[in-house]
């Protein structure tokens, strides 16, 4: 999955694409009328670039976007025990004895047993994860970008409370640009 990233210049979105095409597109803009903010679209944060150099240097010095981690999950440990040809990470779990006891009992032991529980637990929280990613997303993005406008603060309130009609009343008068991009992070998922 190619993920997508949105620069604005001041209160206007100047280009939505792949990071490469974005970063470009930035260098290209010059000495620009407002600061540009290049804003990855899974998380609603901001990224710092280096855009010096040529077309060429500035792709390679792009950072790999492979899917961003949760912001208290670990970083990724030296590869060690496991099966890394099949994607498996060895780390450590701590648990009581008698998780420990439930888990060997199980068919296949402990490992197996865990990735059938988080298998299950993705399935039967996947919608509601996903929302919650997007509304995250969508604040990250709120707050850099409308944190000063009128209504930011009963705006947060309608995105947490899950109140679409609320939001949309609140954030009506601001910027199209800003107010588009927040409810594109925060809803497009739910048009299917």
């Amino acid at each position: 999955m190619i993920q997508s990233f949105t620069a604005f210049e001041g209160l206007r979105r100047l280009i939505s694409g792949n990071l490469a095409e974005v970063a470009l597109a930035v260098k290209r803009a010059g000495q620009p009328a407002a600061p540009i903010i290049i804003f990855s679209d899974a998380t609603g944060r901001s990224l710092d670039l280096d855009l010096r150099g040529s077309d060429e240097e500035i792709v390679a010095r792009l950072p790999k976007t492979a899917p961003t981690p949760a912001p208290d999950a670990q970083a990724p440990e030296p590869r060690g025990r496991g099966r890394p040809k099949l994607g498996v990470v060895a780390r450590e779990v701590t648990l009581l004895p008698r998780h420990w006891e439930w888990l060997n009992a199980q068919p296949g032991g402990a490992s197996v047993a865990l990735r059938k529980l988080v298998d299950e637990a993705r399935r039967t929280t996947g919608d509601r994860d996903r929302l919650r990613v997007a509304r995250d997303a969508a604040y990250h993005f709120m707050s850099v970008m409308a944190g000063n406008l009128a209504n930011f603060e009963e705006a947060s309130r309608a995105l947490f409370a899950d109140d679409e009609r609320r939001f949309a009343g609140l954030i009506a008068d601001w910027p199209a640009d800003i107010r588009d991009h927040i409810v594109k992070l925060a809803y497009s998922d739910r048009a299917d």
